[in-house]
């Protein structure tokens, strides 16, 4: 067989090949990694830090509120800066959280080293760093629109996602070391150098000239809820995702207690079901880029409802050699989640309308699992953790059938009508299973 036939071998014939290739995002992939990492040492600095600032007998407020303050003000700054964010590219977007979240970060350890760090600036200081979250997570999944062709997508959001998931399991230990040795207040320092190693990267690692030129800003600073609002196909994504954290809230509330309590287990026991569950996060991810062939609406749907499924041996009385596999597996099924969905929003729009798309999402999305581990704790008191458990699974199965549904109802209008454009606005309820969505 002659060679410019011949299959390609790993690992060029990997669907990330192209991906981890490319001359512009190889370089921008091992700031992101970094970045990521320094997330993952914070989930741990973040609370650590509270507790410590915090009088005694209110760390536990201070604490819930320092967590609140790192990520949910990112919802209203997809508000206040949706008029002069509209039009920027990936790289601006993305580049632009970067430099808020070190600069903001930087002045914790400043404001500690002259003594003046208390919670109240600290939780502040959190809160400002936040602003351009959901703007900085639309930029990463723009780019990815910008710069690879659409069959490349999915492939290129597990990278994203799966570099996202291996940073929670390696970042929470190297954080308790670095605590333990010089105190939370520094590894958030660690935070702000690759925050501020991801800025320059995007602004060295992407050229001016590779970079697209901002388009006319939008006339309102919510446009992207707008178009959500008319896309059925994106307003339906957005429903789904949202019930699917918001159903998953609970769960941070009620496993702990099922652990303690139920299971007569310590917290370390704990920490091995969260590990399980991340390592299986990472797996999963890692196999997301194999579904690019899947049709991506029906494999969407099939996450929700087996990763519902996976979940019910914890609340059975099954025991840890049958829940804890369980619970791995769940983040198997969970981790291709994220890849999926915005692969269905990278072409379901235009990559001029995307940013102000995917922060909107983002901004409703932010409040979907604080919300519902608001919704925990009532539960939990009122049937037990078990039984919130139970319900949390068979409510997620619930929803998947539900969407998979009203999935088949809307497509059979559409299989005795005549050929419709998918980009019509009055073919936007069938768009759920046309080939706008689908490979």
């Amino acid at each position: 067989m002659p060679s410019d036939t011949a299959t390609p071998r790993f690992p060029h014939s990997s669907p990330y090949w192209p991906v981890v290739s490319h001359p512009l995002l190889r370089r921008v992939l091992p700031g992101l990694a970094l970045s990521a990492l320094g997330d993952g040492m914070a989930l741990v600095a973040v609370t650590w830090l509270a507790l410590q600032l915090a009088p005694q007998a209110q760390r536990g407020m201070w604490i819930a509120i320092a967590v609140a303050a790192y990520t949910l003000p990112s919802a209203a700054g997809t508000v206040i800066f949706g008029r002069l964010l509209s039009g920027r590219s990936g790289a601006q977007l993305a580049g632009g959280d970067a430099i808020l979240r070190a600069g903001a970060l930087a002045a914790i350890p400043t404001a500690y080293l002259i003594g003046v760090l208390n919670t109240g600036l600290y939780v502040t200081l959190l809160a400002v760093s936040s602003l351009l979250h959901s703007w900085g997570s639309a930029g990463r999944f723009t780019l990815i629109a910008e710069v690879l062709p659409q069959r490349h997508h999915l492939p290129a959001n597990a990278v994203l996602t799966t570099i996202g998931a291996s940073a929670t399991i390696v970042g929470p230990p190297l954080a308790g070391i670095l605590i333990s040795w010089a105190g939370p207040v520094w590894v958030i320092a660690v935070d702000v150098v690759t925050f501020a190693v991801l800025a320059l990267t995007y602004r060295l690692a992407i050229p001016a000239a590779d970079r697209p030129e901002p388009t006319e800003a939008a006339a309102s600073r919510t446009a992207g809820f707008g178009i959500i609002r008319h896309n059925r196909t994106l307003l339906g994504l957005l429903a789904l995702s949202f019930g699917l954290f918001f159903l998953f809230g609970p769960v941070y509330v009620a496993m702990p207690i099922r652990v303690a309590e139920d299971l007569h287990a310590s917290a370390a026991v704990l920490g091995i079901y969260y590990t399980a569950f991340g390592i299986g996060g990472v797996l999963g991810g890692l196999a997301a880029g194999y579904l690019h062939r899947w049709s991506l609406w029906p494999t969407t749907l099939g996450i929700v409802i087996g990763f519902g499924a996976a979940m019910l041996p914890l609340s059975l009385d099954a025991p840890i050699s049958l829940s804890l596999p369980a619970f791995a597996l769940a983040g198997l099924i969970w981790a291709p989640y994220m890849s999926t969905t915005m692969a269905l929003f990278q072409r379901s729009t235009t990559t001029t309308k995307l940013p102000q798309v995917l922060a909107a999402n983002g901004a409703v999305l932010v409040l979907a699992v604080p919300l519902g581990t608001l919704l925990g704790g009532p539960l939990v008191a009122t049937i037990g953790a078990r039984e919130t458990l139970l319900l949390c699974a068979a409510a997620t199965v619930a929803l998947g059938v539900i969407a998979a549904g009203l999935t088949i109802l809307r497509h059979k209008p559409s299989t005795t009508g005549g050929a419709s454009s998918p980009c019509r606005s009055s073919d936007a309820g069938r768009a759920l299973t046309s080939t706008n969505i689908e490979d």
